[in-house]
């Protein structure tokens, strides 16, 4: 009987102290907090105006393109013969003083050198027949000359690109087409029209030259370098076009980055046919559209470092 009454007495209390414990009640229709949006789940970012120049950040307005359709031909630099002198002693001689270096600059009637006639014992200047730069020395004080090249002068504004032309790419290419000239280690670009097929060809290399001339006042295109030509076959126009280096892949999708002041966001297009500069898009963007041509991986990885940092 009492140790009924102890049992009884045990549950009743532990009844008791549960009764005292304090819990929120519990609301089936109530509502959870709406969770806060991350930084990157909207796929935008902002960067400062001075920031996005230092990045190499760049805008143009989505529009109609035409598609090019090319054969990619290899070759290299060549000074332009057109525009390179030779330079000789006019009558035999001793060379009294040599004035310019192999890389001078000189203009035309510069003097080069000083020679003493074997003849009449007077010495007369040798002069520079056109502005050019000294691609090569062959002379010193003191020695004698006579009708050997003791220098020569190249003018450098423009050069030409000869490319190593095949026997199956030789139906494609005519003159008159235009070429997109760039050096192999991804340096300077530029564009030209092929002025030149050689009408013989190289036991060497079996290969013809097509030949194309380039502006070159900055100096960027250095003879003996070798370059990628890109001769355009054919075009064909689209309605509407970026950059090729616009697109990006965000969360398994193909986007571009529209621009609206300092803040970019990712938006999902599609894709159609591309020439490497250019590529076609179908869906997800509008004609006059700002996007992002250039700098476009930066705005990748900050949106990317920003969900990464929200996540963790």
């Amino acid at each position: 009987m009492n140790r009924y009454v102890l049992f009884i007495a045990s549950v009743w209390l532990a009844l008791v102290a549960g009764c005292g414990e304090s819990k929120s009640p519990v609301t089936p229709d109530a509502a959870p907090e709406p969770a806060q949006a991350s930084a990157g789940s909207a796929r935008r970012v902002t960067i400062d105006a001075d920031a996005a120049r230092a990045a190499g950040i760049e805008v143009s307005s989505a529009g109609p393109a035409a598609l090019k359709e090319s054969l990619t031909l290899y070759g290299v630099v060549q000074a332009n013969a057109e525009r390179t002198r030779n330079v000789a002693a006019r009558f035999p001689g001793i060379v009294k003083s040599v004035a310019k270096n192999l890389g001078d600059t000189v203009r035309a009637g510069a003097v080069l050198a000083t020679v003493e006639s074997n003849d009449s014992l007077q010495t007369y200047p040798l002069q520079a027949p056109q502005a050019g730069t000294i691609t090569a020395r062959n002379v010193n004080a003191g020695e004698a000359v006579a009708e050997q090249v003791l220098f020569t002068i190249t003018d450098l504004d423009t050069v030409w690109v000869d490319l190593a032309l095949f026997a199956r790419d030789m139906a494609q290419v005519r003159v008159g087409q235009e070429v997109s000239v760039r050096a192999v280690d991804g340096g300077p670009e530029g564009k030209g029209r092929v002025t030149w097929l050689s009408a013989l060809g190289s036991a060497a290399t079996q290969s013809r030259s097509a030949r194309v001339p380039l502006n070159n006042d900055e100096r960027l295109w250095t003879p003996g370098l070798y370059v990628v030509g890109a001769v355009t076959l054919a075009e064909r126009p689209v309605a509407l076009a970026v950059r090729s280096s616009a697109l990006q892949t965000l969360d398994g999708k193909t986007v571009v980055f529209s621009a609206r002041g300092n803040t970019y966001e990712a938006r999902p297009v599609t894709p159609g046919a591309s020439d490497g500069a250019f590529t076609e898009i179908i869906d997800g963007l509008a004609p006059g559209a700002s996007y992002v041509s250039a700098g476009s991986f930066v705005i990748k990885a900050d949106i990317e470092k920003s969900s990464a940092e929200h996540e963790h």
